[in-house]
């Protein structure tokens, strides 16, 4: 029995002197490749980039209901934390480790802005360290809305947009204050996959994702049952 007590002890020793080993490295890739990208480009250096584009958008060009959508739909707890929601992560891993298809990240949508300005899309456990690190960062730098600004604005829409009003335009022929409530929800969709839910790809796909995220807002309470029918029921039209 001692014997038995004693390998359970020394296997529980190595696998816990080897996992702080690991996390320990990437933590420290992370962190090297974060203030690498810091070194280069500051906070608010990116900011002012973003901000002087010329398809640009502020909040307040935006409909409200296209900012739910957004939030309820990418990152429901958006202005309660501080650049990493940790239950967001905690389920995802759960997903994950279940389905053993790591399809589910967590990611709040400021580090979806550190990892579209700062890093590429590449899936490396660094990658992924070095982005919570700048989310940390913007979040200290940034206010909630520049920061929403910002995402919407580095975020792919398919089709070659890649800011909110490009897409507005490019999808609908419109500026984006003037978007329908069906088209601002069909919007906030696409970003997910933007090579599947374009609407110029396959429409039907579309408004499957647009039924998605209405179900999303019903459920963080941002619309009743009933006003996400009436948005279902209301025609898309795109112009190209």
């Amino acid at each position: 029995m001692k014997k038995i007590l004693k390998v359970i002890y020394i296997l529980t020793l190595f696998t816990f002197v080897s996992l702080t080993i690991f996390i320990s490295y990437f933590t420290i890739k992370g962190y090297n490749m974060y203030k690498e990208a810091l070194g280069k480009k500051t906070i608010k250096e990116m900011a002012n980039e973003i901000q002087a584009l010329e398809n640009f958008s502020k909040i307040d060009e935006l409909p409200d209901i296209y900012i739910d959508a957004v939030i309820s739909v990418e990152d429901h707890r958006f202005y309660k934390h501080k650049g990493i929601d940790y239950i967001a992560i905690s389920r995802a891993l759960i997903h994950d480790i279940k389905n053993k298809d790591f399809s589910e990240g967590g990611s709040t949508i400021t580090q979806q802005l550190a990892k579209n300005v700062y890093f590429s899309q590449e899936k490396k456990i660094e990658r992924k360290i070095a982005e919570v690190f700048m989310a940390h960062k913007i979040e200290k730098e940034l206010d909630k809305d520049e920061i929403l600004e910002l995402y919407l604005s580095t975020s792919y829409y398919g089709d070659g947009y890649y800011t909110v009003k490009e897409a507005s335009i490019g999808y609908f022929g419109k500026e984006p204050i003037n978007l329908t409530d069906a088209e601002s929800i069909m919007l906030a969709g696409i970003p997910n996959a933007p090579s599947i839910y374009a609407p110029t790809n396959n429409f039907e796909l579309a408004k499957q994702r647009q039924r998605q995220v209405l179900k999303k807002m019903v459920e963080y309470n941002y619309i009743s049952k009933e006003k996400m029918n009436e948005i279902l029921e209301t025609k898309v039209n795109i112009v190209n």
